[in-house]
């Protein structure tokens, strides 16, 4: 294992390749172990610049049942210090003027993981059936810079081999020919919730809103379908991307599961110094004919119940982040903008902090994790409620994907607009913040909404 000496970070071996589009060169990868793809579908100079690209992980970090394992062997310490430690171990030097991650570990926090953060809530539903968190640590990474269009491999070396020779097996990798792509199509979908019961269920909802234990919460339906022979999850990956471009997407396979995730959505970033979270509480549907689409955006922007769903929860992450940051430095930079996507208009905050000295990235994750614009507020006791009503888990979804840097930075999406392929089954879910305003009719009509472009990118 390579580490640095008395606490000094290796530095990166680094070569400029050329720029390609990331899926591309993804598809060279599939049947290498555990590909991972984080991915700027939707290119934007600041939330949507970089992708990064990877496979045959050096070590990987995993919670199941609550349990956390490092290389398939149960560890004592809680999975979020195991990260830590981690870290702290295997340590690169930060190279400025590339891409930010340039090394370490990616993958996913499942929703289901939010429990062991939370101990004493009391959340039925179980656990998925698959793992509740898994990070696989990456010692070479294909980075891109979509602004300047330039495409790096970078080798710690880390965990794993040389770094000029891992460089070199990664670009002969890259280099492969992609296996035929399969049927990016299914069908056959069901829902977890009739329309009446979902109606219910935002009534049911809203009783405790006006009882006092909540403000709001994310209820959501679950859509599942059975993957038939022939299927190929990332052809599936790459129609929905085309359809539904995003700043966070993302594609992996590890093996009994895959996830195709076109979120627009940010839990948490951080610099080096400052952590950023990018809450989204607030929808309107896009429209072909250009002056009605500015109308439902005029809309969103005036609506008073949208804003106030947003601003409660730029509270909750005001207080999240103020668990991890200096006293004072917690700050919202933008409350309410507009962001527009392919399907949706979305009202979205910015909060800002700096983080406290001595505290780390799996600190910040503990104080975040889940996202509050996915639970509600307070968080425990929706997320109690959310369990209650919903009555299974939800795995992948309104959990996060991202990467935790070897050399400081971090970036993880909330993992909305994202569908689960395992144990022969597709699923994806819908949902939206319930406050004590919200019209059960179009509560249900909105979750279709956030999924429209989903099912069609599953039509044969």
């Amino acid at each position: 294992m390579r580490k640095a000496a008395a606490g000094k970070p290796v530095e990166p071996h680094v070569r400029e390749m050329p720029y390609a589009e990331p899926a591309d060169l993804a598809a060279r990868l599939l049947r290498r172990r555990h590909p991972t793809l984080l991915d700027s579908s939707m290119r934007h100079p600041l939330l949507g610049r970089y992708s990064y690209l990877s496979c045959d992980p050096s070590a990987s970090l995993t919670v199941r049942r609550g349990k956390a394992f490092w290389n398939g062997k149960r560890i004592a310490v809680p999975a979020l210090e195991a990260l830590d430690r981690a870290l702290a171990e295997n340590r690169s030097g930060h190279i400025d003027g590339l891409p930010p991650f340039q090394g370490g570990f990616m993958g996913f926090l499942g929703y289901e993981f939010g429990l062991s953060l939370e101990p004493s809530a009391e959340v039925p539903g179980g656990f998925p059936d698959h793992p509740e968190l898994i990070l696989h640590f990456y010692d070479v990474v294909a980075s891109f810079d979509h602004l300047s269009r330039r495409a790096f491999i970078v080798s710690t070396g880390l965990m794993g081999r040389d770094p000029a020779a891992r460089a070199d097996e990664f670009a002969a990798m890259l280099s492969a020919s992609p296996p035929p792509a399969g049927r990016s199509g299914l069908s056959g979908w069901r829902s977890d919730f009739t329309r009446a019961r979902y109606e219910a269920a935002v009534r049911r909802t809203v009783d405790y809103i006006l009882a006092g234990d909540i403000f709001q919460a994310n209820i959501s339906q679950c859509f599942s379908a059975p993957v038939t022979a022939g299927f190929d999850a990332f052809a599936f990956y790459r129609r929905l991307r085309s359809l539904n471009p995003a700043p966070f997407s993302a594609f992996f396979d590890y093996g009994g599961l895959s996830v195709a995730s076109s979120s627009p959505e940010r839990l948490i970033s951080f610099d080096g110094t400052y952590a950023e979270a990018r809450p989204i509480k607030g929808t309107r549907p896009r429209h072909p004919v250009p002056r009605r689409d500015s109308a439902l955006a005029a809309e969103l922007l005036a609506s008073s119940k949208d804003r106030a769903e947003n601003v409660m929860i730029v509270d909750l992450l005001r207080n999240d982040l103020s668990r991890a940051c200096d006293p004072g430095s917690v700050e919202v930079a933008t409350l309410c903008g507009l962001e527009t996507y392919a399907s949706v208009h979305h009202l979205t905050s910015v909060v800002r902090g700096r983080l406290s000295a001595g505290r780390t990235r799996g600190g910040l994750l503990s104080a975040c994790f889940p996202g509050g614009s996915v639970t509600g507020a307070p968080k425990v006791r929706a997320m109690e409620i959310i369990g209650e009503i919903e009555r299974r888990p939800r795995g992948i979804y309104c959990g996060s994907i991202g990467y935790i840097g070897a050399s400081g930075p971090m970036d993880m999406n909330i993992a909305i607009r994202s569908v689960a392929f395992s144990g022969g089954a597709a699923s994806f879910r819908g949902g939206g913040g319930i406050t004590a305003r919200s019209e059960p009719g179009a509560e249900y009509e909105e979750t279709l909404q956030k999924v429209r472009l989903i099912r069609e990118a599953f039509a044969p």
